[in-house]
């Protein structure tokens, strides 16, 4: 018999600043909303783990969007007419508006690096609207990782912007998955990546603004020992300045833990989503 998954693929049109973007999802499950958010230059594959976890759609609708530019969730009319930056103003709202558009309830909201990151925006923009953020490998500020070569002629932007993040894993996760994210990074389109590090080092400067979070709905930040753009210190330091905010590090394991160790990663999620529920 055929091995189908219980994971489904839509597309749904996001009005958004004058804009009608056709977005890539993924959901399974059912119960909270569990919105996940990808890592910078790859897409909803990521993933593919958790959607796929039965412990997890027991309580949980897991839902994975790829944003504009990312995955099969296509560019803005004219994209080619200005360099990609990505903002927080936009990278924010953004994820509202999908979220809105699908008519989520109070949505609770799990990204890694740039989709953990932002989270802290929307603690601090959205508390009102969404239900706990999982800030996954995230801080107030990760400076140094804007890089303009990597949009570069003679530059294979794929499998630079791929081995770049290589060293980010950790040993002990199993050599498959390590391959597996670095397949998805190598796939992403031109300039993608370096627009998505503007928002990752230039444009989330979080430092002056941790204290200004309400504390109205919990923020869990978990990070891995092997994370070298985002320590484990810097974390625990930005953790501290967050009202309502726990801090989990993860021992094993390095900046992505959803899949480059999905096993060792769900240990110390489902704590995390016991809480919440």
């Amino acid at each position: 018999m055929a091995k189908i998954e219980a994971v489904t693929g839509h597309y749904i049109h996001v009005p958004f600043e004058g804009e009608e973007y056709r977005i890539f999802y993924e959901e399974s499950g059912k119960g909270i909303p569990l919105v996940c958010l990808h890592t910078a230059g790859t897409d909803s594959r990521e993933w593919r783990h958790q959607l796929n976890d039965p412990e997890i759609n027991e309580r949980f609708h897991v839902i994975a969007f790829d944003l504009p530019r990312h995955g099969k969730s296509i560019p803005p009319k004219g994209w080619w007419k200005e360099e990609y930056k990505l903002t927080a103003q936009f990278y924010a709202d953004f994820v509202v508006a999908f979220c809105r558009e699908l008519n989520l309830e109070r949505p609770v909201v799990m990204g890694s690096s740039m989709g953990g990151n932002i989270c802290l925006h929307l603690a601090l923009r959205y508390s009102d609207y969404f239900r706990a953020l999982i800030a996954i490998e995230a801080c107030d500020y990760s400076p140094g990782w804007w890089l303009d070569w990597l949009w570069h002629a003679q530059i294979h932007g794929g499998e630079a912007c791929a081995t770049a993040i290589n060293g980010l894993m950790a040993p002990q996760s199993p050599f498959e998955y390590r391959q597996e994210t670095w397949w998805y990074y190598s796939q992403g389109g031109p300039g993608v990546f370096k627009g998505d590090l503007y928002f990752y080092s230039v444009d989330h400067d979080f430092r002056e603004d941790c204290e200004k979070i309400s504390g109205k709905i919990p923020v869990f930040f978990m990070t891995g020992v092997y994370d070298f753009a985002c320590t484990p210190e810097m974390t625990q330091k930005t953790a501290k300045k967050v009202r309502n905010a726990e801090c989990i590090i993860m021992e094993e394991i390095g900046h992505f833990p959803m899949s480059e160790n999905p096993v060792t990663f769900k240990k110390y999620l489902m704590p995390v989503l016991h809480k919440i529920k």
